[in-house]
């Protein structure tokens, strides 16, 4: 993912975030445009406004990020890849504030679930701001050094805040996994490189529709990395699934176990195929 020609990339969050990270990551030189929601970075792409959208999808200690994969299916987009990020969370307040000061602590809601053990240490007050970045710069607006953030560490310099205490998220393998959305739903040919595919179907309304839809995959040795459910309406329709596996469309096996999922569903959709991220074969080996 090293394609620096991208002009505009959109994520969620403001500049100093993890997602501001991850965009700078994979396209080094490209011109970050920071969002105030999921929705809006979706948008920009969809209209044009940014060539991608970089979207966390679920995080090591927290799980799935809420709403995403809501998003997803109805986006329109595809997804041409994946980056997985490493997190770490420093606790900073104001430039002459110290640690014995602090009262409030201000953070997104994933971060302060992810930095619980630093929070019940200091039995400091909890804020939730939209994302981690944005409660570094509420904290450098308001100057007052009661009040601290839980923020990425390039967040301190961006707002001149003072690191009061570095490292403090409770998994020191804290891990966030992003996917890369585009205009487009252009497959890839298979070239026999690890190659991941995610989609979404909607299980026909019978009993044991999703063991019947899902046995394909057993059947054909194709490893389902990830399931996730939900529910539309009040519980009156069939739930959906989105569903990541290891392998191309196009793989014999994995085209068969696709052929008996869309038998026993009512709608099967494939939101994008995309190289797998090294991170996955890293933590295989452990």
């Amino acid at each position: 993912m090293s394609e620096t020609h991208m002009t505009a990339i959109a994520y969620q969050g403001e500049p100093g975030s993890n997602s501001a990270t991850a965009v700078a990551d994979l396209y080094p030189g490209s011109r970050g445009l920071s969002c105030t929601s999921f929705e809006q970075a979706l948008d920009a792409v969809t209209l044009g406004a940014a060539d991608l959208a970089v979207i966390p999808v679920d995080n090591s200690a927290a799980g799935r990020v809420a709403d995403v994969h809501h998003l997803l299916p109805e986006s329109g987009l595809s997804i041409v890849g994946e980056y997985f990020l490493a997190i770490h969370f420093d606790l900073m307040g104001p430039a002459g504030g110290s640690l014995e000061q602090v009262e409030c602590v201000r953070s997104h809601v994933h971060a302060l679930g992810q930095c619980r053990k630093v929070l019940r240490e200091g039995g400091w007050r909890t804020l939730v701001s939209d994302d981690t970045a944005g409660a570094a710069r509420e904290v450098a607006e308001l100057g007052d050094p009661r009040q601290a953030a839980l923020a990425p560490p390039a967040a301190a310099g961006l707002y001149g805040l003072r690191t009061l205490k570095a490292d403090v998220a409770d998994d020191p393998d804290n891990t966030t996994r992003f996917v890369v959305l585009s205009r487009g739903s252009v497959v890839p040919p298979d070239t026999g490189a690890p190659t991941m595919t995610s989609l979404f179907f909607c299980v026909r309304n019978i009993p044991s529709a999703l063991y019947k839809a899902l046995g394909g995959f057993a059947s054909n040795a194709v490893n389902l990395t990830k399931i996730e459910s939900y529910q539309l309406g009040a519980g009156t329709q069939p739930s959906r699934f989105y569903i990541e596996i290891e392998g191309h469309p196009d793989e014999g096996r994995v085209a068969h176990s696709l052929e008996e999922l869309r038998f026993f569903s009512a709608e099967v959709r494939i939101l994008g195929v995309y190289p797998a991220h090294p991170h996955r074969f890293r933590e295989r080996q452990r």
